[in-house]
């Protein structure tokens, strides 16, 4: 009687973005692929401890934020000007 050889199955990895750290580090290159694309939640013991994301939303997080004055400094409608309608009727003050 022949034994069967043992097979190994790949796990379904597709949707996945929660990986536990051993997981993680057997498959980084598959994390660091997938975190191109949603970022990839590293988990120690059951808890969430880190986060692989890529280069690029990880400079959007980090980049220098605008005032709103640096805001609108730098509006390309920066030279029109508003017109307001004018009003048909003062506005009464009784002293």
């Amino acid at each position: 009687m022949k034994t069967a050889s043992k097979v190994k199955t790949k796990k379904n990895t597709a949707n996945k973005n929660e990986w536990q750290l051993q997981e993680a580090k057997a498959m980084f290159s598959e994390v660091v692929k997938k975190s191109a694309k949603k970022p990839q939640v590293i988990t120690v013991h059951g808890e969430k401890k880190a986060v692989l994301m890529s280069y690029e939303e990880y400079y959007w997080l980090i980049a220098p934020k605008q005032s709103l004055f640096e805001f609108f400094q730098n509006s390309p409608f920066l030279d029109v000007e508003l017109e307001r309608p004018p009003k048909e009727f003062p506005r009464e003050i009784y002293l």
